[in-house]
């Protein structure tokens, strides 16, 4: 019975910061905990371009450390695939030049590409907070404030769209300003959903969104946002949530890298992404800690 109750428990403490009731309750008390914005338009600790630019570089990296299992769609795109080509020879003879040596091109983990490309690397595990489950940590590296550390994968649902069963005792959903929803939850109903959505959307080999933050190979190692813990009065938020809208000219190659999908597909509308940049300098060991609800005034 004991054991039961400390299960229940720990549910409802992941779960409790999502129950509109709850929060009407505690927001006065948990002041120190929210982070207030003057107006929607200035939610930005850094600039689209930024965040623009941050993921092209991973991704480009990422895709090129991967070239071998992209030659379908660099057959289809031979603009694409010179240029990448251009890009794998630079490095390599970089590459040369800095180990004294003529090995072919070696694969990294995506983990150490985003080290090498980012200079930090994450990893999931067990939360220094009691009962808190599961965390994000800087294992490797140095992030400075104003970095784009993570993000937050999931099925994104616009207003008027059904996401009631998924809702049903899922801690992962994430309310953007504007009342999109974004589903993290990489379990049951919702990853169901998001499977299908990512797989209606494929255009021929150019997959449109990634499938692997569902699994514990990640090929987007940034996307682990949703496992990012709610601060505490004895661990401050040194991250914080970002909107960010992906444009049309995002290069197709790339968007197999992009964890979101919408739940249903509108041609005018733009995919949905949420980061989390760094409020601080974090180190080497430290958790990441967020604010999970904020307050527009």
């Amino acid at each position: 019975a004991g054991a039961m109750l400390r299960s229940l428990r720990r549910r409802w403490d992941g779960y409790k910061y999502r129950f509109v009731p709850w929060l009407a309750l505690n927001l006065r008390r948990k002041r120190r905990t929210l982070r207030y914005v003057p107006e929607s338009s200035q939610d930005k600790i850094i600039s689209d371009e930024d965040v623009f630019e941050t993921l092209l570089k991973i991704f480009k990296a990422l895709f090129i450390n991967d070239l071998s299992r992209q030659a379908h769609i660099l057959a289809l795109l031979p603009e694409i695939r010179c240029k990448y080509m251009e890009l794998v020879t630079v490095e390599q003879k970089q590459s040369e030049v800095n180990s004294c040596n003529h090995q072919s091109q070696h694969v990294f983990s995506p983990e150490e590409v985003l080290f090498n490309t980012l200079g930090f690397s994450l990893t999931r595990d067990r939360s220094s907070l009691v009962s808190a489950g599961t965390g994000v940590f800087v294992t490797k590296g140095f992030v400075p404030k104003g970095t784009l550390v993570s993000m937050y994968p999931g099925t994104v649902y616009r207003k008027h769209e059904p996401i009631f069963f998924q809702s049903l005792g899922n801690p992962f959903i994430f309310r953007c300003i504007d009342g999109i929803l974004i589903d993290g939850n990489d379990r049951g109903l919702s990853r169901s959903v998001y499977r299908s959505c990512s797989r209606r959307d494929q255009l021929g080999p150019f997959q449109m969104s990634d499938e692997s933050w569902l699994t514990s190979a990640l090929q987007n190692p940034l996307a682990v946002g949703q496992y990012v813990n709610n601060c505490s009065h004895e661990k401050a938020a040194n991250v914080c949530y970002q909107e960010f809208d992906v444009p049309e000219y995002f290069p197709v190659e790339l968007k197999q890298y992009l964890p979101n999908i919408v739940y249903s597909h509108e041609r005018d509308s733009h995919l949905r992404c949420v980061v989390l940049v760094t409020l601080r300098d974090i180190k080497q060991g430290e958790e990441l800690f967020s604010n999970y609800y904020t307050v527009v005034n």
